[in-house]
């Protein structure tokens, strides 16, 4: 397989996605429009970014031991992803043993013998090249298959990331010296002011630390200083350097806290020498808080935890701040069941907010880490050999968050309406053959139309203008529908867990056998695909038990509504008769 050929996973989702990748990739620079990331002529980009990392001790990017870069960056856009979150540690264009090393002789070094034999085998044309070259080598493949490239500054002595006292945290720790940070910024912005594929740069991932304080970040990431108002003698900080030796680049600031915390900024604004190129970053594991997902319920843990970020980042969306979601991710086996419980909550906060992301994370396997030769990489979404998905069906969950819900430029639809979304499992609500509701892409679904106050779920403008038909219960076990009427208990919805993503009907009065109060949820039946109600779950206590099947998000979307015509699926009975509303 020659370096630019994709491998047959590639060809496999190409078709599927080459228009929306076509459509977002070819905005070689991005500007900001309030909360919104968008192209020179304001139509919305979302970034649908996956990490791969350069910032380990080898200082090149990994896996290019097991494939040809250019299969792996073709698989990348191949699978959706319209950016790579490329890391890199400082030194490796400050410290001038680092700048001088080639590729072979940083892996000898390391004596890592059997992954240098790999990249002579796969990529023969970077053995000799220097770690930067190599670096310029791999973003320039990912130009070649339309994928944009946000350079990120991820420690500055190359290693894994991330510990609290590893020297890498904040300003004046041992390897971040504030001066030689901002110098390597400055050389990385310049270096790559010409690639037309590179959009942003991430300022530093992950302040952490004894050291870390507002003051000091201020005064380092974005601080001005000018001698005088007249000057033009001025000395630029993190922002700043970067915005002046690449002024088409996006800029991207973490806050504090391993990227958890930017809610210093509500009370000390953020005050730039320019606009429309800035943006925010946020982090979030099951990790981040382990004890939660494990000892608590989901439900309340989730509520809990989607009001935090939103205290402590979301917020600046509201004030007119992009916030990109630029690490979260899940052990792909399916195996923690932290992480299967998190990922539900995650992405039902994704969608709900429609947020440009990057997930961690794209490697099967490293080629060094702390210490171990090759070791797995369970979080990767390609496998340990690099040659497909770790999991399919992860992939595809993930490829759900890929299209944007609604932005700048993307009012299709004539108005905005509501999607019913399957948290879990990265699905929608869609209606089939008579009426009947399943699972299935998003794409698919139809406008549905929700009033909290009507507490009313009906598909708007159904068959061709015959009126709401109305989202109905039939009772525990049966399959939700689509019914003429729409006034009664069973199709009155309303949300009634902390999560927020619990969609029930009140049945008391229809089953006198019923838990919860006699709470009936929408739910996954048993063949994985149709749409049920079962006693609602989960609700409150309960920390063992597992709500995801039940986990439903009415999100926003002014996309284009499926073009199927939905009296053609509705059974004859509605076709033909009057559509009763409240």
């Amino acid at each position: 397989m020659s370096p630019s050929s994709p491998s047959p996973l590639a060809a496999w989702w190409l078709a599927a996605f080459l228009a929306a990748l076509a459509s977002a990739a070819a905005a070689t620079e991005l500007w900001t429009s309030s909360r919104w990331i968008v192209d020179e002529g304001g139509k919305r980009v979302k970034l649908a970014c996956v990490n791969w990392p350069s910032h380990m001790e080898p200082m090149v990017t990994e896996g290019l031991s097991k494939r040809p870069v250019g299969g792996i960056a073709g698989d990348v856009a191949a699978m959706g992803f319209n950016c790579v979150r490329l890391t890199y540690p400082t030194f490796l264009v400050t410290d001038a043993a680092n700048a001088n090393l080639t590729v072979a002789q940083s892996f000898q070094r390391l004596n890592l013998t059997e992954a240098l034999d790999g990249i002579r085998t796969n990529n023969p044309g970077i053995v000799d090249l220097k770690l930067i070259d190599a670096y310029k080598t791999v973003v320039s493949s990912l130009g070649e298959h339309k994928v944009m490239v946000i350079l990120d500054n991820h420690v500055s002595k190359p290693g894994w990331c991330c510990g609290p006292s590893d020297g890498n945290g904040f300003f004046g720790d041992a390897f971040f010296d504030p001066d030689v940070w901002v110098d390597g910024l400055t050389k990385m912005a310049t270096t790559f002011a010409g690639a037309p594929n590179v959009v942003g740069m991430s300022l530093r991932n992950e302040l952490r630390g004894a050291r870390q304080n507002a003051n000091d970040w201020y005064n380092t990431v974005i601080h001005l200083f000018c001698i005088s108002q007249t000057s033009f003698q001025c000395h630029t900080r993190g922002a700043e350097a970067v915005h002046a030796a690449n002024p088409r680049a996006l800029v991207i600031l973490s806050g504090l806290q391993y990227d958890n915390d930017l809610s210093f900024l509500n009370s000390r604004p953020v005050n730039l020498s320019f606009t429309g190129k800035a943006a925010f970053e946020l982090h979030w594991y099951s990790f981040t808080n382990p004890g939660d997902w494990s000892s608590g319920n989901a439900n309340d843990v989730c509520g809990r935890l989607t009001a935090g970020v939103t205290g402590h980042a979301l917020y600046l969306l509201d004030k007119g701040w992009p916030v990109v979601l630029s690490e979260f991710g899940v052990d792909n086996r399916g195996v923690n069941d932290n992480d299967n419980r998190f990922w539900g909550c995650v992405a039902a906060a994704a969608v709900d907010a429609d947020l440009d992301w990057a997930l961690w994370t794209l490697q099967g396997s490293y080629y060094l880490r702390d210490g171990q030769r090759d070791p797995d990489e369970v979080y990767g979404v390609l496998d340990r050999a690099w040659a497909g998905p770790r999991n399919q069906t992860a992939l595809r969950r993930v490829q759900a968050l890929q299209r944007p819900f609604r932005g700048p430029g993307l009012a299709e639809a004539a108005a905005p309406y509501t999607v019913l979304f399957h948290a879990a499992t990265g699905t929608c609500v869609v209606v089939v053959a008579r009426g009947a509701l399943e699972l299935g892409p998003c794409d698919e679904t139809g406008a549905w139309a929700y009033s909290a106050r009507e507490q009313r779920l009906a598909l708007r403008d159904a068959g061709g203008g015959t009126g709401l038909t109305c989202l109905r219960a039939e009772g525990a076990g049966r399959p939700a529908g689509l019914g003429a009427t729409c006034s009664d208990a069973m199709a009155r919805w309303r949300l009634v867990s902390d999560s927020k993503l619990h969609v029930a009907v009140n049945a008391s009065s229809s089953s006198s056998s019923l838990g919860n109060g006699g709470l009936l949820c929408l739910d996954v039946g048993a063949d994985g695909r149709s749409v049920v109600t079962n006693p609602c779950r989960c609700l409150s206590g309960d920390h063992a038990c597992d709500p995801g099947s039940q986990w439903f998000k009415l999100v926003t979307s002014t996309r284009s509504v499926a073009t199927k015509t939905m009296l053609a699926q509705l059974p004859l009975k509605l076709k033909n008769g009057n559509i009763k509303s409240l």
